[in-house]
């Protein structure tokens, strides 16, 4: 009867069309962090530094863990030894900060809202969604919702959706990875993708003692970054390893047994391996859905300034979904990295705080970067993969310790250097040269 009676005098009237319970369930933060990834782990260190007062920033995340170092789940997380595990790689670890727990979180007054998914965000009342119906407001929002895996799925492949056929791009996926490496022991696998998921599943299937095949269309690995001749020396390494590498073709189907776990890979040249598990790793998507027709877009991302900032005014887009202008090209550029990841999280906080004190930030002048490791090789890349492209050193799969690189040179000038086996101070060199 006392909410009857509050019914009635209040201004709040039973047929508006949000419930009471929607409305007592809205959150205001200054800031929000929409997606827990990389970035957000990185803008939440570099708010934490710049001041935040407690209550003022969430993170959103639809995982159901404090962000972590993604790239550890193809790498440390997957070793049949010593492997990594959370609370081991939550970021800032990853560039050699302090770890950041769930405990720092709350420390700093920072609201964590985890297992949460934003189905709507509505720039112009600054109101985001959830599927349980909760609303939050903003007035600063940060988004760093990453990238979705492309799922074979998605185009119909025929049988994609039996057991065993997997993806890696957040934690659950590499747990559900872990335990068919345990229930398939020993057993066979097939990766689908010559990229860098391809490339460091493939490694860690094999330290796992799986008989592993690749599978890509593409006439080498990595063909995005890699030349014919560096590719020489990682398919013959890989081989070497005993790898199968199958090449100018796709997986077209996949039979599964009665359990209704993959059993075997058809491929479109009419081949057939067999397969207990199945991994694809065929790009991702940045996630932008929620905001279209809201802000600018520009190369498949959110179209930003050189501070982050998208065209709508206190949003700002970083990591994987923003189309940033790249100083050093002088050109707009999307960049898949962590390392652009972390930065631009951290450029982004630096200039919201600047913004508010009236004072300016440097522009954001970033050098792509991109690095890998598997097995006991590692190589990195720094700059620009365009113009002529020059091999130096011993590109032999069969050397005993490989070091070799190529440059990459357009008008008289190297804007990229690629180079396996390098030591710190030789990779700190072919950055400065790019």
């Amino acid at each position: 009867s006392s909410f009857r009676f509050f019914l009635a005098h209040s201004s709040i009237h039973p047929s508006t069309d949000r419930s009471l319970a929607e409305m007592a369930s809205e959150k205001h933060f200054k800031y929000v962090i929409l997606g827990g990834g990389v970035a957000a782990g990185y803008a939440a260190r570099e708010f934490a530094k710049q001041g935040v007062q407690p209550g003022e920033l969430a993170i959103i995340s639809k995982e159901s863990v404090a962000p972590y170092e993604r790239p550890a789940l193809s790498k440390g997380y997957l070793f049949p030894q010593n492997a990594a595990r959370l609370p081991g790689f939550h970021t800032c670890v990853g560039s050699g900060g302090e770890k950041l727990l769930p405990e720092w979180y709350t420390e700093k007054g920072i609201e964590l809202i985890l297992s949460t998914e934003i189905v709507k965000a509505d720039l112009a009342s600054k109101t985001l969604t959830s599927a349980a119906g909760a609303t939050f407001t903003y007035e600063t929002l940060l988004i760093a919702t990453g990238s979705s895996t492309i799922k074979l799925t998605d185009f119909g492949v025929q049988g994609a959706e039996a057991n065993n056929i997997l993806y890696l791009r957040d934690i659950n996926d590499a747990d559900k990875l872990v335990a068919a490496m345990q229930a398939k022991k020993d057993g066979k696998a097939v990766v689908v993708g010559g990229g860098y998921i391809g490339l460091e599943l493939s490694a860690a299937l094999k330290l796992n003692n799986f008989d592993v095949t690749m599978v890509y269309p593409e006439p080498w690995c990595m063909p995005r970054l890699f030349t014919a001749g560096i590719a020489h020396f990682y398919e013959g390494y890989y081989a070497s390893k005993g790898i199968n590498i199958v090449k100018g073709t796709v997986a077209s189907g996949f039979d599964a047994d009665a359990n209704g776990d993959v059993a075997v890979v058809k491929l479109k040249d009419g081949r057939v391996l067999d397969a207990n598990i199945v991994i694809v790793g065929v790009g991702g998507r940045p996630l932008t859905g929620l905001f279209k027709g809201q802000v600018d877009e520009e190369k498949g991302g959110l179209k930003t300034d050189t501070f982050f900032e998208t065209s709508v005014a206190g949003v700002y887009a970083i990591g994987d979904v923003a189309s940033f202008p790249m100083k050093l090209y002088n050109e707009p550029r999307r960049v898949e990295h962590v390392d652009h990841a972390r930065k631009s999280a951290e450029q982004a906080v630096k200039a919201i705080k600047a913004k508010e004190s009236g004072e300016t930030v440097a522009e954001y002048d970033y050098l792509p970067y991109f690095y890998s490791r598997s097995f006991d090789i590692a190589w990195q890349f720094y700059g620009d993969n365009v113009g002529e492209s020059v091999l130096f050193g011993d590109n032999d799969p069969a050397a005993a310790k490989a070091k070799f690189g190529t440059y990459w040179v357009k008008d008289g000038k190297v804007v990229g250097v690629f180079l396996e086996g390098g030591s710190a101070d030789e990779n700190q060199a072919i950055a400065k040269v790019a």
